[in-house]
């Protein structure tokens, strides 16, 4: 028998977080409406619709304001600025919604009252969440067995995505290599030590992480065999990958490729690709006259800030292939790529100063809301890009062009997960999130991403 650490999954600890978060709000309210002369929110058999109301509150203004994000969530200092916002928010909403929610009381000091207890209790459950649930004994302990090639890669790439995942140590299972792992704190181990060393540290899991099967000595082969029939979690390297980091290892991946691609149903979905189009439009409309409302200020900013016509055009790539005109509001001087394309980058000082508060703001992207309309883009995909940089990404990248089988957004998985793309490493990552998107294509999804865009936009994280 196999005996594991204590730890707690990714999905298992925002699941916890979101859970928590709302059973805290709910006691303190309670026992300071019992404890003192705070009616306002007293909870009946007839007025249960109230809680559902603030836990939907909490739970999208949460998200918003990255309550969410693991990473954030591990240190009270980071978290503590979106908890302040997240309760803010929702009491200002939860306030200014009297139909669903409590009449306003005439004593005005209970508002302060149930302000300060959501306040108190986020802050009192994310303190014990740092100091009992970050801590090393529920740590994910793995061994990883696979070749030296790979093995800094994958480490920092699960390093980045949890902070609760520890790399324990690694065996070395290619045929003929006798090289040993140079990496910082990841300790070797030989094939003979794998029984020892889970039994010795506890490991949770094995991780498989070698690109050629073949390469796998017998001896590594049987004992994982045997391992795997007497219970013990045994997972392949860029499943564990996709699963952490939520995109697609395209780097790892070879001629087996279709092993990696179960692309979504959804993008065949006729009644999900219907209500995708209808959602499209009635976000589109509302985006066109939001944008008309704000076009005077542009047109002012852009005339003393910008100095150039108010609209530019470029040309992109859209679904399958097919080339499109893209609108969007000027950001950047006059004549800014007449030596030829160049990658736009972060603080790039072709941008002008009011073209980088438009960046930030997203401002600068409201007419395509027009290309929305016309059907050449989604209000979610991956980004459409110039025919250029098409051209050059498609033969450094493997599946570059597969981005193409669903249309472009005007925001997306891979913008709201990583930084702008102003190079060929950029431009890999983005593309793993932008599969991720393709193959895990759905209204969940696509939920998230209108969210994280929110919080985008509200920190001003633009480029």
């Amino acid at each position: 028998m196999f005996k594991s650490g204590i730890h707690f999954n990714i999905s298992e600890r925002k699941i916890l977080l979101r859970v928590f978060d709302v059973v805290t709000i709910l006691l303190v309210l309670y026992l300071v409406g019992n404890t003192f002369d705070f009616d306002y929110f007293i909870l009946t058999t007839e007025n249960w619709a109230w809680s559902v109301i603030l836990i939907l509150y909490v739970s999208i203004f949460g998200t918003i304001f990255e309550l969410y994000d693991l990473q954030k969530s591990s240190k009270i200092e980071r978290i503590a600025v979106g908890i302040v916002f997240t309760s803010s928010i929702t009491v200002l909403f939860y306030l200014l919604t009297p139909f669903f929610t409590p009449v306003l009381p005439d004593n005005r000091l209970q508002i302060l009252f149930f302000y300060f207890s959501i306040l108190i209790a986020l802050f009192i459950w994310r303190i014990c969440y740092v100091t009992f649930i970050e801590t090393p004994r529920f740590y994910k302990k793995v061994l990883i067995i696979g070749e030296t090639s790979n093995i800094e890669t994958i480490i920092e790439a699960f390093k980045g995505a949890d902070p609760n995942y520890k790399i324990i140590g690694f065996v070395n299972s290619e045929v003929n290599s006798m090289e040993t792992v140079k990496f910082k704190g990841i300790k070797e181990y030989l094939p003979s030590q794998i029984r020892e060393i889970i039994n010795q540290e506890k490991i949770s899991e094995v991780v498989v992480a070698s690109y050629n099967s073949e390469n796998i000595t017998s001896e590594v082969y049987y004992t994982l065999i045997k391992l795997l029939e007497e219970g013990f979690p045994i997972n392949e390297y860029t499943q564990v990958y996709e699963d952490m980091t939520q995109r697609v290892p395209v780097q790892f991946v070879g001629k087996d490729f279709y092993k990696y691609f179960p692309f979504s149903r959804s993008n065949q979905n006729k009644l999900y690709l219907f209500f995708h189009r209808l959602f499209d439009v009635l976000i589109a409309i509302v985006g066109v006259i939001i944008g008309i409302v704000v076009l005077p200020i542009i047109l002012i900013g852009n005339i003393f800030g910008n100095r150039g016509p108010l609209f530019y055009t470029q040309d992109r790539i859209g679904k399958n292939g097919k080339i499109f005109k893209i609108i969007k509001f000027r950001t950047m001087i006059k004549n800014a790529e007449k030596s030829g394309a160049v990658w736009a980058k972060k603080g790039d000082s072709r941008v002008t100063t009011f073209g980088r508060f438009m960046r930030h703001s997203r401002l600068d992207e409201f007419p395509q809301f027009i290309n929305i309309l016309k059907g050449e883009m989604s209000l979610i995909g991956p980004r459409p890009e110039r025919p250029f940089f098409v051209k050059e990404l498609s033969q450094m990248l493997p599946f570059y062009e597969t981005r193409h089988m669903v249309k472009p957004g005007l925001t997306g998985w891979a913008q709201v997960k990583t930084r702008y793309g102003a190079s060929i490493d950029d431009s890999l990552l983005k593309l793993q999130y932008d599969l991720y998107y393709i193959k895990h294509r759905g209204f969940f999804i696509d939920m998230n991403i209108l969210i994280k865009t929110m919080s985008t936009m509200i920190f001003f994280r633009g480029q």
